[in-house]
C-alpha cells in the first residue's frame, strides 16, 4: 500500500510540475492585429486594430489597503515606417481588477484595444510591456504589417475571432463596436475550457452583384489535410458600407490542436470570389479566465 500511495504522490507531483511549467511558458504579452479598409475616402488606407493582452499571472500585486491588492502594466505600442520614423506611438497603463486575495493562482488578464488610421505601405509594429510595480520588462513583440487597401477589388478584411457571437449595438464611439455590432475578441484565437462556440466577424469590400453572397467557413488542421468542420452563411449587405460577414460554429467536439479558419465568399454560380484565413487554437482542457476589457 505504501508503494502504491508513493507512486500516486509522485504522479501527482509530476502532473503539477508539468502544469506549472506550461503556465510559466505562457507569454505575458499577446498582440492581435486586424486590418480593415478605411471608409474615409479623404484618408484612404487602413484602420488597424491593435488588441493587447497582458497576463495577470505575470504581474506583481502590491498591497494598497487591507485586503486590497493592485497591479499595473505599462504597455508601449509603436508603428514604424521603413525609415525608422514613428507613424504611431502611445504608452498605456493597464490595471487589472483589484484582488482581495493574491494566493489565488487564477488572475484575469487585462486587455486594451486601439484603432489607428494608416496610409497604405509597409510598417513594423512593436509592443513592449513592463510591470509598473517592479519595473521589470515582461515581454516584447515585433511584426511586419503590410497595408494595400487603395486598390479596388473584391476582398475580405482580416477575420476577427470572437469569444461570443457579435450582438447588435447602438453605442457610437465604442472601440469594441464595428459595423453596428459589439465584438468581444478571444485573445490569440484561443478557445479553451467552456469556449465551445467559435464566432467571427469580417468585412467584404467591393462586392459584385448580387447583393447577397454565399459564404462558407472551413476549419482545417494547421498542419494541413481535409476540412474537419464546415458551415454555410451569407455576406450581409449594408447600405453605403461594406458587406458584413458574421457567423458562428459549435466546436464542442473539436479536438485540441491548432487550426486554420478559412472564410470563403462565392457568387451565385459557386465561383470563389475571395477568401481569408485566421489561426485558432483549441484547448478544451486549459483554463481561460474572462478578460477585463478596457475601452478606449
Amino acid at each position: 500500500m505504501t508503494k502504491f500511495f508513493t507512486q500516486r504522490l509522485l504522479t501527482g507531483l509530476l502532473l503539477l510540475s508539468h502544469t506549472l511549467v506550461a503556465q510559466a511558458q505562457k507569454p505575458a504579452l499577446l498582440l492581435d492585429v486586424v486590418r480593415f479598409r478605411n471608409e474615409n475616402t479623404a484618408i484612404k488606407g487602413a484602420v488597424v486594430e491593435l488588441y493587447v493582452t497582458v497576463a495577470g499571472q505575470a504581474l506583481l500585486y502590491r498591497k494598497r489597503a487591507p485586503k486590497v491588492f493592485q497591479a499595473a502594466a505599462v504597455v508601449m505600442l509603436e508603428a514604424r515606417r521603413p525609415d525608422g520614423s514613428a507613424a504611431y506611438q502611445e504608452t498605456i497603463t493597464l490595471k487589472p481588477p483589484v484582488l482581495n486575495d493574491t494566493s489565488s493562482a487564477l488572475k484575469n488578464p487585462v486587455n486594451f484595444q486601439k484603432r489607428i488610421e494608416l496610409p497604405d505601405g509597409q510598417y513594423t509594429l512593436r509592443a513592449t510591456v513592463q510591470d509598473q510595480t517592479s519595473k521589470k520588462s515582461l515581454g516584447k513583440l515585433e511584426q511586419s504589417l503590410t497595408l494595400d487597401f487603395d486598390q479596388e477589388k473584391t476582398r475580405l478584411s482580416d477575420i476577427v475571432l470572437l469569444s461570443r457571437v457579435g450582438g447588435k449595438s447602438a453605442v457610437e464611439g465604442d472601440n469594441f463596436t464595428r459595423g453596428g455590432y459589439s465584438l468581444a475578441r478571444t485573445p490569440n484565437g484561443l478557445y479553451a475550457r467552456g469556449a465551445d462556440r467559435l464566432a467571427w466577424y469580417a468585412e467584404l469590400y467591393d462586392a459584385p452583384s448580387p447583393l447577397v453572397l454565399a459564404t462558407r467557413a472551413r476549419i482545417r488542421s494547421a498542419a494541413g489535410g481535409p476540412d474537419v468542420m464546415t458551415a454555410a452563411g451569407l455576406a450581409r449587405p449594408v447600405a453605403g458600407a461594406p458587406h458584413l460577414v458574421l457567423g458562428d460554429m459549435n466546436i464542442a467536439n473539436l479536438m485540441a490542436g491548432d487550426y486554420n479558419l478559412i472564410i470563403e465568399v462565392r457568387d451565385a454560380k459557386g465561383k470563389l470570389l475571395t477568401s481569408q484565413t485566421a489561426r485558432l487554437q483549441r484547448r478544451p482542457d486549459e483554463y481561460a479566465p474572462a478578460a477585463a476589457t478596457v475601452p478606449r
